[in-house]
């Protein structure tokens, strides 16, 4: 298991399109479960709609946990993504 901490760097937050980056990204990595922990909850990151119903603004912290054959790989193109503001 692995897992990182990054910060919601979008002006919108948390919304549609990078959600559906986020676990497009996942389903890449099969044999990976991979967690979004922030706000006190667990968030499935191959859910979409989990993703959203969070709440998750600007400036909120996630920790990315990854436990699989590929986990380091799927950590680090999210955590890629996130620093990156999913390209906005």
């Amino acid at each position: 298991m692995v897992s990182k901490t990054v910060t919601i760097v979008n002006a919108e937050g948390m919304h549609m399109r990078p959600a559906g980056m986020i676990a497009k990204a996942v389903k890449a990595y099969p044999d990976t479960e991979v967690i979004l922990k922030a706000n006190g909850k667990d968030i499935k990151a191959k859910a979409v709609m989990q993703i959203m119903a969070a709440g998750l603004k600007k400036g909120t912290e996630v920790e990315i946990v990854a436990n699989g054959t590929q986990e380091q790989a799927a950590l680090d193109e999210l955590a890629k993504m996130f620093e990156d503001g999913f390209g906005e």
